[in-house]
């Protein structure tokens, strides 16, 4: 028995695609036993044994395994019987990715084949953007990334119209950043990034302008302006301020003069004349007459009897009251 498949021994195939794993035979002379094939997953782990998923005896197929790993798996000749004992998978999934025995016994004969196969997601649609200003003479940055998609990823710049990439500019091919840094008018235009692995590619374009940067006579011009506007402001605020606490001042200094200007209370007229009462002068004893000769006595009993109260009980003095006004007795 002999296994003449000399295909290659690793496939890589994208998701969803399907793939054929080869195993033709030729049994010898000697071989008359019954014809026994068996396809089985190697374990990575050599302490383990390995999983049988599909196999033929008896003149019969069957089907071994978890139904994730066997489904859309059968072999690719009606009868491998005939010398052809190769598989086919349809609809491949990553689950898939592994290495597949293939065993053909014919007793007295045995021989077998290993096939690996990789399973890989192709790159998705990848995102181009800049960080960085496109003023000239400035330094930015080209960004190329997928979302998706089975490492290693290859991400290659182009510019567009068969112009190739300038020598001073620097690109990653595992990153996908490319380094300007040094801008110029010769670098504007329209740049492609490919992000591709062993099973696809997608791209995206970029539109890379160069602008006049901005004068700097202005640019210091606008700086004074604002420092000096922000100065004023600085200055009316504390103005402000100092006019506020001074008329502050000014009225209290004019409350404290309004209270020291104040007149005293005026005195009642009567408590003026009871003062002098006790002073009023009276006839003599011994004659009955009163003292006609003197100014004063006169002047003092005409106030006298001007003043006299209706009716005095006491010894002539006036009733005084309690006047709160003035804090004593009028």
């Amino acid at each position: 028995m002999q296994v003449t498949s000399n295909g290659p021994q690793t496939i890589q195939k994208a998701q969803g695609e399907k793939a054929a794993l080869e195993c033709t035979y030729t049994p010898g002379s000697n071989d008359v036993g019954d014809l026994d094939i068996e396809w089985s997953l190697v374990s990575p782990d050599m302490t383990q044994k390995d999983t049988l998923i599909l196999s033929f005896a008896g003149g019969r197929k069957w089907i071994h395994g978890d139904p994730s790993l066997t489904k859309g798996l059968d072999f690719r000749a009606g009868d491998p019987s005939h010398g052809d004992a190769s598989i086919s998978i349809s609809a491949l999934e990553v689950s898939h990715t592994g290495t597949y025995q293939c065993k053909v016994k014919k007793a007295p004969g045995v021989d077998m084949r290993k096939v690996t196969l990789v399973v890989m997601v192709p790159p998705s649609v990848p995102t181009c953007r800049a960080e960085g200003s496109p003023s000239i003479g400035g330094a930015l940055s080209l960004h190329c990334k997928s979302s998706q998609g089975s490492t290693p990823l290859h991400y290659v710049w182009e510019k567009a119209g068969g112009a190739g990439i300038h020598p001073s500019i620097t690109q990653d091919s595992i990153t996908g950043v490319l380094h300007i840094s040094n801008h110029s008018e010769t670098f504007a235009g329209m740049y492609r990034c490919e992000a591709s692995n062993a099973v696809g590619s997608e791209h995206c374009t970029f539109a890379l302008r160069a602008e006049k940067p901005p004068s700097r006579a202005g640019v210091i011009a606008g700086t004074v302006i604002g420092v000096l506007l922000l100065i004023i402001i600085l200055l009316l605020l504390v103005c402000l301020l100092i006019c506020r606490y001074g008329r502050r001042c000014k009225d209290k200094e004019v409350a404290n003069d309004i209270r020291e200007d104040s007149p005293p209370p005026e005195s009642r007229t009567q408590s003026r004349i009871s003062a002098f009462r006790p002073g009023v002068a009276y006839s003599s004893v011994g004659t009955g007459q009163p003292w006609a000769e003197s100014e004063f006595s006169s002047d003092l009993t005409d106030s006298s009897k001007a003043l006299k109260p209706p009716s005095s009980t006491s010894t002539g003095a006036l009733r005084r009251a309690y006047d709160s006004r003035y804090g004593h007795p009028v």
